[in-house]
């Protein structure tokens, strides 16, 4: 299930399903810990009147619009059940400040008589992405408050109405031992009071409100985080203190205030461009993790179906979602980034395929043992990507102290590896996994950024008075792009070989026609535009591609089985591809055909923007994680590069 909203500010980080019912929680990082990643654990929200009792999750009965109207992370939810007469107009945040997730709740009275509406508030977690059985749940008489916890995480659940607390409360035990959750001691519209539990345990709070004909009512409820109980009852304290509302405010000026340089550039932009872009870069810092992890998506849904999510940072994506920042000149974020990489660096100089938002390494699927070779399970674009980036980064701040902190630790052993991972019989990287995590081979795409990454790093040694490794890695960049040109062009299908391999002493070559090669070989300078074999590839690409009914846009190569749909398509589309082939149409002049890409980007996103990893070719449904910070990040770098280019 997609998320319309996403809310963080760098270390807590709440996801809101199609229903405005929290999916996801995690805290203190943003991808690690999602202690609303169990079964049962979404937060429901019920409204009972004039008898009748309905969830918001009740299927048909309630109607739902989502945006983000304030041009800040604040969400806004609007409810309607036209059976009951009821609207609920609910501003969602996460305090800029203060790890809280604060809900100020409109509830609106359609009906032309008074009535008392009473409003359920119900909470399920596993805390600490737990399975297990030994949470606890507490009322706090003296705080009006339920405090859940375990161990050294704490979160406190409060709320006022009028300056009220809620009115009834009950705690209990969810998906064990026979017991649904305290939610379903709401039907009758009355709580039973229970005081504590302990093992799997959830909690419900009402508040009860007289809403005059066609009239109104507010009610502000939040879920304070912190590591221990005192740090939570502080945050509940100061939210009190200040009032919801004026938390709302000072969060809307923290989010106006970050995004002014993107404002600068989407005042270039055409009208109709504007908001997405905005909020495609508000979603891309809800996905960043104040400690530098750059999440590939909070989308938990996937867990639930598979053995994974995406809640890791792969270098790779982290630096493609940080390009685009640093174009508009944020350096907070990249900086915190490579310090990440930077910790995360193995010793000989490489990254690995993934990590978690605490620098730990993520799950793998990856060998050591790749038939009768052993090498690391990595993908060689990640060390080369964020060298090139951070590269990007330095030329772009022009600030010294970055080749201080970041050269001899990370910069110089990344570069090193790149020039001795060489393959002796094709002159090219050796194998690694390609950037889509299938194939073991030496793909033109990891060429492409391997030789854009020596390259940058040569530079950056002529900046460190560092010659003799400038010339020894300028000279490994230019021996790679011969062997490039040797062996990665298929003169047969016109077009570039997905990649190759030596077995036995003979280069095999895989001929799959993907996307991937086409965008390194430009995007990189491996070949450069203009090139008769990219300029050819380019148009066997598009033939290959070209979709019956109509539609432009891309999958990612021919014949891909990854949640495929549709047996006659070559694959279902793609966000990420099909901007990297508006790019090259930018790059190359034509800009009426990247204008269509980037108009069905904007055109197949969600009301708030949200942009998925995938697109079903049959009815457009978004498939698999939304958001995925990539896909934003690569609407974002083409919305820049359409300034670029028309200057």
């Amino acid at each position: 299930m997609a998320r319309p909203i996403v809310l963080s500010n760098g270390e807590l980080h709440v996801g809101l399903n199609n229903y405005g019912l929290v999916h996801d929680f995690y805290y203190p990082y943003v991808g690690l810990e999602n202690h609303s990643a169990g079964q049962s654990t979404r937060h429901r929200v019920g409204v009972w009147v004039d008898g009748k009792l309905s969830w918001l999750d009740s299927d048909g009965e309630w109607n739902f619009k989502f945006r983000y109207p304030h041009r800040a992370l604040i969400g806004h939810t609007i409810a309607r059940n036209d059976e009951l007469g009821i609207l609920l107009e609910i501003d969602d945040f996460v305090d800029s400040e203060m790890s809280a997730f604060v809900r100020n709740i409109h509830v609106v009275n359609l009906r032309d008589n008074p009535r008392e509406v009473r409003l359920f508030m119900h909470q399920a977690f596993a805390i600490g992405d737990s399975r297990s059985n030994t949470d606890t749940a507490q009322y706090l008489p003296d705080s009006d408050a339920i405090l859940h916890y375990r161990g050294r995480r704490a979160f406190i659940v409060s709320g006022l109405h009028n300056d009220q607390p809620f009115d009834q409360h009950s705690i209990g035990l969810f998906g064990i031992e026979n017991h649904e959750g305290t939610y379903r001691d709401a039907d009758d519209g009355e709580l039973s009071g229970s005081n504590v539990e302990h093992g799997r345990v959830d909690s419900t709070v009402r508040f009860t409100i007289n809403v005059d004909a066609h009239s109104s009512e507010r009610v502000h409820y939040w879920i304070a985080a912190g590591t221990s109980t005192r740090e939570a009852l502080y945050i509940d304290k100061q939210i009190r203190n200040d009032t919801v509302n004026k938390r709302l405010h000072k969060t809307a000026a923290w989010w106006h205030t970050w995004l002014e340089p993107a404002n600068e550039m989407a005042a270039k932009l055409p009208e109709a461009q504007r908001d997405s872009f905005l909020r495609s870069i508000m979603i891309i810092k809800s996905q960043v993790d104040n400690r530098g992890a750059v999440i590939a998506s909070t989308d938990s849904s996937m867990l639930n179906y598979s053995r994974d999510a995406y809640a890791y940072c792969w270098p790779r994506d982290g630096a493609y979602v940080l390009w685009p920042l640093i174009r508009m000149g944020y350096t907070d974020e990249p900086y915190r980034f490579f310090e990440f990489c930077r910790r995360g660096l193995h010793p000989s100089g490489y990254l690995m395929q993934k990590y978690r938002a605490d620098g730990g390494l993520g799950a793998s699927w990856h060998p050591y043992v790749h038939g009768d070779v052993v090498a690391p399970p990595i993908q060689e674009d990640e060390t080369a990507l964020v060298v090139f980036v951070f590269s990007q980064f330095y030329h772009t701040t022009k600030d010294f102290k970055l080749l201080n902190d970041f050269y001899e630790s990370m910069v110089k052993p990344m570069a090193e590896f790149m020039a001795g991972h060489i393959d002796e019989v094709t002159g090219l990287p050796k194998p690694s996994y390609d950037l889509w995590e299938e194939v073991f081979l030496t793909t033109t795409y990891t060429t492409a950024t391997v030789y854009a990454a020596l390259l940058a790093a040569a530079d950056l040694a002529d900046e460190a008075s560092d010659s003799d490794s400038a010339v020894k890695w300028r000279a490994c960049a230019e021996d790679i792009a011969t062997a490039a040109h040797k062996h990665l062009y298929n003169a047969d299908r016109k077009a570039f070989y997905k990649g190759v391999i030596v077995k036995d002493g003979i280069i095999e070559k895989n001929d799959t026609i993907d996307s991937s090669s086409i965008f390194g070989s430009f995007m990189f300078g491996l070949f450069p535009v203009g090139s008769d074999e990219l300029t050819a590839a380019v148009e066997t690409f598009v033939e290959t591609f070209k979709n019956s009914n109509g539609v432009i846009a891309y999958p990612r190569y021919e014949n891909d089985n990854y949640h495929r749909v549709d047996d006659a398509s070559q694959g279902n589309w793609w966000f990420i591809t099909t901007l990297w082939m508006a790019q090259y149409y930018l790059e190359t002049d034509q800009s009426e055909l990247a204008t269509s890409l980037i108009e069905w980007v904007r055109t197949n996103s969600t009301s708030t923007s949200m942009m998925s990893e995938q697109i079903n070719p049959n009815d457009s449904t978004h498939i698999s994680p939304s958001p995925l910070t990539w896909s934003h990040a690569e609407y974002v770098a083409t919305l820049l590069d359409t300034l670029t280019e028309s200057k």
